[in-house]
This record gives C-alpha cells, structure tokens and sequence, in this order.
C-alpha cells in the first residue's frame, strides 16, 4: 500500500512524501518512472502505485524492463531458445 507524510523542510512549500510500506519501488502513475519514494509538493500533481519490485537487491535495468513487461526479471529472452 502507498503510503504518505508530511516533510518538514526549510522550504515555505509543504512537501508530501510517498512510499510503500512493504518495501516495494513505487511508480509514478503520470511518468511510468520507479522511486523507492518521492517528495512533491502540496498539491501534489503526480499519483503513484506500487510495485512487485523489491527496494532491496540491485536490479539491472534489463531486470526492471522484464518485469514492467510482464516478466519475471530472469532477464532470460524468449529468443535464445531458438
């Protein structure tokens, strides 16, 4: 589940942070680009969901494309089984 705080910041703008409180990478709903959490503004333009993607471990990029496909992030293409 997304969850959200305050950010107490010098800044005169109030910030809102996002995150996942299972450990997983979030991803901006308006963009498709992955955070392991984000600061914005208030109002906040942008809305986020969460992933399978694990904030643990390093991922390739190949990893993170397989997976956004439908995949499982073996990075193991179809084409070298032929």
């Amino acid at each position: 589940m997304i969850k959200t705080e305050m950010v107490e910041t010098d800044m005169p703008e109030p910030r809102i942070r996002h995150y996942s409180d299972k450990g997983m990478m979030i991803r901006q709903i308006e963009t498709g680009v992955l955070y392991e959490d984000a600061v914005d503004y208030i109002p906040c333009a942008y809305t986020y969901e969460e992933t399978e993607l694990p904030i643990e471990g390093e991922l390739t990029s190949d990893q993170i494309l397989d997976i956004l496909f439908g995949g499982d992030g073996n990075e193991q293409s179809d084409s070298d089984d032929i």
